[in-house]
């Protein structure tokens, strides 16, 4: 999830930073989220987008122009394909991870947005590929919950800011939630 390493010049520590709301918007569908996912790793064109997330190539072309206007998805150089036409990829910036709660603010079918695109995911990926898990309860305040939080992403930010490193290993995908469950 981590961006790539500037070449001549020192790199500041990232900081999070609210969403504007063009870029909450933009995160509030699953599809967009699955799309900014699959990009990170690799530029891919609408048509692997859409074969890769069994959708048409129009409905990949909307969420995809969704995300290049809210600067989270670029346009790539354009490439020859296989066929030997001319492809137009998309890779994602990284920047989503920089946003502080993008949809914390939003409506409660926005707000689960990265939730559902997860489940998506790694229903696509199988139980083979769970590398660790962790489940619990907790009695915590609110503030507790802002320390636990505060605390866990700022392990996941040194990961994410150094990601560029590690670039020659394999990819590794989670999400951390914290939920109220059903009385």
């Amino acid at each position: 999830m981590g961006e790539p390493e500037q070449s001549g010049t020192a790199r500041r520590p990232r900081t999070r930073r609210p969403a504007t709301v063009q870029e909450a918007k933009a995160l509030a569908h699953p599809l967009r989220v699955r799309i900014l996912r699959l990009c990170l790793t690799r530029e891919l064109t609408n048509k692997e987008l859409a074969d890769r997330l069994e959708v048409t190539p129009g409905t990949v072309l909307y969420h995809v122009r969704q995300l290049v206007d809210a600067g989270l998805l670029l346009p790539a150089p354009v490439r020859t394909g296989a066929s030997g036409a001319l492809e137009k990829p998309y890779r994602a910036t990284g920047e989503t991870w920089w946003l502080d709660g993008p949809l914390l603010d939003t409506d409660a079918g926005s707000a689960v947005a990265p939730v559902e695109a997860f489940q998506q995911e790694l229903s696509e990926a199988g139980p083979e590929s769970v590398r660790t898990y962790s489940r619990f309860v907790l009695h915590l305040s609110d503030e507790e919950v802002a320390e636990l939080d505060r605390r866990i992403v700022a392990v996941l930010d040194e990961y994410v800011a150094t990601d560029g490193q590690r670039a020659d290993r394999p990819v590794y995908a989670g999400a951390f939630l914290l939920h109220r469950p059903a009385d």
